[in-house]
């Protein structure tokens, strides 16, 4: 298995595992940025601090320990101890119990856990590091990436690689369904995965586009990533009832569900599939002709070489917003430095150069196939890339591309959303506009218990 591909498995684990850190980080005694401070490194005093970071694959593992050595060529007074394959979880019992044995610095996989990062000031806030270093976040990283790594004004980390979602498509299977280019618009979407899909008795022989939510990639967030969608208003309360982009996304998603044979049919189909970080994936079987997927795919796709031309696109847009093609949703791996640290001047040393330093960050994109997370560095000619890579390299770029907030309970109101779409998909839930209300009002009220 590619190390991308567990490198997302693993994340996906981490999503699913916020309300454990939360009830770790709400019960945490984290301190503050007074924590630690002045260690003498900058007076060139030899300095070790710790490193924690979930990578565990051989691929992984050695990028990041020549990050390491590169940083500590250029500090040779400041030493890093790096800790691989360390969950989110075993992060926060860390920083609970602070000592000497807790980490300086840790980077998470799981944007969804920057708000309880943040609000329980498990993490320092950066801004002063960032004001003192001359450094300016608004011009240094892709605004997405920015914003999922801040809370209410607590930037308590940065952005250290990226993922973007975007369409693959079998060419073979567009060429045979006479099909010349991908599409840009729900609309055209809609018609091309009519057109290649093909019956095969009560089921498929292929299926021109898996919409299902239990589809792998085919969440709420990534689709309505294509619609610029808002989660909360200015008062911080969900306004999932009320922003009208929410609705169209389900109806859309929805209606793609009854054209292409119904929730029961799918669901069958989608239970002969294969792992999602394999080549069974059925994207790469053949068993669907597009899929949504992330930067990651083009590598696995590269190693299992299906029997077929593959292409990568921007996942397509509302017809209402044509004009925005070429965004998608973006999430990505985060670090930050613990409040608990008595060595935080030599963890923002290490911090800001595995941030902001463009050879440390194309480098380390390179060697794990990932996106990078500097303005700097997506326009760095030291990137490799090729033609359907450079598609999330451009989706990184979109000015349109967007995330999902942090919350204070991590991904709760994502989880709330998404259930949501399971029954409205089923049909479980026939009246949209109180599934929304009800949705709303539980995000509000678990929000709420969580602060």
């Amino acid at each position: 298995m590619l190390a991308t591909t567990s490198r997302r498995g693993r994340r996906t684990i981490a999503a699913l595992a916020g309300s454990a850190v939360l009830a770790l980080l709400s019960t945490a005694c984290t301190g503050s940025n007074d924590a630690g401070g002045n260690d003498d490194s900058a007076a060139g005093k030899d300095v070790t601090i710790t490193f924690w970071h979930g990578w565990s694959q051989d691929n992984e593992v050695k990028a990041i320990n020549d990050s390491v050595a590169a940083f500590e060529k250029t500090h040779p007074n400041i030493h890093v101890k790096a800790v691989s394959n360390v969950a989110d979880d075993k992060v926060n019992q860390a920083l609970r119990a602070g000592g000497d044995d807790a980490p300086d610095v840790v980077s998470s996989f799981s944007t969804n856990n920057v708000g309880m990062f943040c609000s329980t000031k498990a993490f320092i806030d950066l801004k002063p590091q960032l004001q003192k270093s001359g450094i300016d976040p608004a011009k240094t990283f892709p605004a997405a990436m920015l914003n999922y790594t801040q809370f209410k004004g607590n930037q308590c980390s940065l952005p250290l690689l990226g993922d973007a979602y975007g369409l693959y498509y079998n060419k073979k299977a567009f060429a045979a369904a006479g099909i010349a280019n991908p599409p840009k618009t729900f609309s055209e979407f809609a018609a091309d995965a009519k057109l290649l899909t093909v019956a095969d008795g009560d089921g498929y022989k292929q299926l021109g586009f898996m919409p299902l939510y239990h589809g792998y990639e085919s969440t709420t967030e990534h689709f309505l990533g294509q619609y610029g969608a808002t989660y909360f208003g200015e008062d911080g309360k969900s306004n999932l009832a009320s922003d009208p982009k929410v609705a169209a996304m389900l109806n859309w998603q929805k209606g793609l569900v009854d054209q292409l044979g119904g929730y029961a049919k799918l669901e069958k189909f989608r239970s002969t599939f294969g792992e999602e970080f394999s080549a069974k994936n059925p994207f790469h079987t053949g068993q669907v002709a597009m899929a949504i997927d992330g930067e990651w795919r083009t590598a696995a796709l590269a190693e299992n070489k299906p029997d077929f031309d593959w292409a990568t696109a921007p996942f397509p847009v509302p017809d209402d917003q044509a004009d925005t093609w070429g965004r998608g949703y973006q999430t990505g791996t985060i670090v930050g430095i613990a409040s608990t640290s008595k060595k935080q001047a030599a963890s923002w040393e290490f911090v800001k150069y595995l941030t902001t330093d463009t050879d440390a960050v194309v480098n380390f994109a390179n060697a794990i196939h990932n996106v990078p997370s500097t303005v700097d560095a997506l326009n760095s000619p030291k990137l490799a890339t090729d033609p359907n890579f450079k598609t999330f390299i451009d989706i990184a770029k979109n000015a349109h591309s967007g995330t999902t907030p942090p919350a204070v309970n991590g991904s709760g109101y994502i989880t709330t959303l998404q259930n949501l779409g399971y029954d409205y998909e089923s049909g479980k839930q026939s009246d949209l506009a109180a599934g929304l209300a009800a949705t709303a009002k539980q995000i509000d009220t678990d929000i709420a218990q969580a602060k």
